[in-house]
């Protein structure tokens, strides 16, 4: 992501709708979590995430690609490291806890990304992955965001699973809005990250906000969200 991406994310996101819900999303993991650790946020821009990870008792650090990024992360108080996804400069079996939300769709080696999250995490330890799906929904925002790929269900599974998680949950996201989504994103010829009207973004935000009580995660949706962990023994196998 380009450093003017990067700063327009970081203005926008504690209003903007889209990362509201999401933020939420991650809390709402982190309750299920009994007893918080350390954690490890990849590509973590501003530190948006990492700052929810900080409020829930989480020992947290920031690590992007961008030194824009973890420029805007420190000036935030958090703790941030210059870090490729593929190369993670940080021991093994150091993390309780790793994030990669919107990461792994920017790298063209997305395999070595996951090595290098499975690497850095405890075994037994939690990952939460969120990534665009459907390459029917590829849009100039895509190449705005430069982003490789959307994904596929049976895709991320195999990539994940191809490097050793075990997939505990993987759900739709941004159902409801897919359509809207679409139609917006033929229409616009760079990012869709752009500060919104307030009641725009309201409504907007109560629509995905409505996505919590209704049995629409099966469905197809703009994301997909991935609850993980790394096998506790070398013998422990997926679920039936």
């Amino acid at each position: 992501m380009e450093a003017t991406q990067i700063r327009r994310t970081v203005e926008v996101e504690d209003r903007h709708w889209w990362y509201r819900e999401r933020r939420a999303i991650l809390a709402r993991e982190l309750r299920r979590i009994s007893t918080p650790g350390r954690a490890l946020d990849i590509g973590a821009a501003g530190g948006g995430n990492t700052r929810v990870l900080i409020e829930y008792g989480w020992d947290a650090l920031a690590a992007d690609y961008s030194e824009t990024a973890v420029e805007l992360a420190r000036e935030r108080g958090l703790q941030a490291v210059h870090a490729d996804a593929r190369d993670l400069p940080l021991p093994d079996m150091r993390f309780d806890l790793v994030l990669a939300f919107d990461v792994l769709e920017h790298i063209e080696e997305d395999h070595k990304a996951v090595r290098e999250l499975v690497r850095v995490l405890q075994p037994g330890g939690t990952a939460l992955i969120t990534v665009p799906c459907d390459m029917a929904l590829w849009s100039a925002h895509d190449v705005a965001s430069c982003h490789v790929r959307r994904y596929t269900r049976d895709g991320l599974n195999s990539l994940l699973t191809g490097e050793g998680l075990i997939i505990d949950r993987m759900w739709s996201w941004n159902v409801l809005l897919r359509p809207v989504v679409a139609w917006r994103r033929r229409r616009i010829s760079g990012s869709d990250v752009t500060e919104m009207p307030y009641l725009a973004n309201m409504g907007l935000g109560a629509i995905i906000a409505a996505e919590r009580y209704l049995p629409l995660k099966s469905l197809p949706g703009v994301s997909l969200i991935v609850r993980a962990h790394r096998p506790r023994s070398s013998g422990e196998c997926a679920p039936a």
